[in-house]
């Protein structure tokens, strides 16, 4: 998802000497266990990057060289503890930091399992399978065609060729974001729609099949919302929302608005009608969607040529 809320890439910190990328991997681990956790282990270095004793004794040793303030060694529990004057040398990206406390670290080979700290999310029910999603995300990264069978709710079950380039996840559910042989358009694709998914070898990619033909997908939406007028204490929402002077902007892409605002929960009406307490926000100026073809699902939402209707 396109958002310009906040930077999802972890920013290294000015080193005074160079390091390796591997070293920086564990230095930065090191930090991340001292700041949300209070505390790390030889032990769990070795966990989590499969280092020796003595190659963790000596990250241990780097991260206290570099930032001393940071990190001291409690004797008693046989554990470094967060310094006194600890500031963070890197940047902890909240998505990032969220998903290693509750899911834990890894890739699968050298992973941290289960989540650092308890934490309970609402059960999943849209969950692809990996043979249909493996075809489609090896047929992104080589840029080629996938053979389907979909099912949707106005064709049935049909065949079809896609020309996938992007995962999109609306927060209910994961899709691809494809151009569409049969239709011949751009559209979202649920992964568990699909069945018997295989990448089309042999098919010449036309330059109208690429992301970059894709309006919907390339237009940039700047969007402002403000708390609900309905709702008692704006003010509460302004802090839990971080907004600035009573707005928070985003800029999303137009093939996606729609499902962030169903997401999020913002009344789209016009005049902000929509009752309950669940409407915590609204949109300031409701024409930004018009022409958006994601905008079907944002609640409440009619388009200019249909309001009156």
């Amino acid at each position: 998802m396109y958002m310009k809320i906040m930077q999802l890439a972890l920013t290294p910190p000015m080193q005074p000497e160079r390091i390796s990328n591997s070293q920086r991997d564990r230095l930065a681990y090191i930090e991340f266990r001292l700041y949300f956790l209070g505390e790390i282990r030889r032990q769990d270095l070795i966990s989590r990057f499969g280092v020796g004793p003595a190659g963790a004794t000596r990250d241990f040793a780097k991260y206290k060289e570099l930032y001393p303030e940071n990190i001291s060694f409690d004797s008693s529990t046989k554990a470094y503890v967060i310094g006194k004057n600890f500031a963070p040398a890197y940047e902890h990206v909240p998505e990032r930091v969220l998903t290693a406390l509750t899911q834990g670290f890894g890739d699968g080979v050298n992973s941290t399992s289960g989540a650092l700290l308890t934490c309970e999310f609402p059960m999943m029910f849209n969950r692809p399978t990996m043979s249909v999603l493996a075809p489609v995300t090896r047929a992104i990264n080589l840029k080629k065609a996938v053979k389907l069978r979909y099912y949707s709710h106005t064709s049935g079950a049909t065949e079809r060729v896609i020309v996938p380039f992007a995962l999109v996840n609306d927060g209910l559910r994961w899709h691809v974001r494809a151009f569409d042989r049969k239709s011949k358009d751009f559209r979202d694709f649920v992964f568990t729609r699909m069945e018997a998914t295989s990448v089309v070898e042999d098919t010449v990619i036309e330059n109208y099949e690429l992301s970059a033909a894709d309006i919907q997908w390339n237009r940039i939406l700047e969007i402002d919302l403000i708390p609900h007028p309905a709702r008692e204490h704006p003010e509460i929402i302004e802090h839990d929302y971080g907004m600035t002077s009573g707005v928070l902007h985003v800029e999303v892409r137009a093939a996606i608005a729609g499902y962030l605002l169903r997401l999020w929960i913002v009344d789209c009406s016009p005049n902000h009608i929509l009752e309950g307490e669940e409407y915590r926000l609204c949109l300031k100026d409701e024409l930004v969607l018009y022409g958006v073809s994601s905008a079907i699902f944002a609640p409440g939402y009619k388009s200019p040529r249909n309001a009156k209707e």
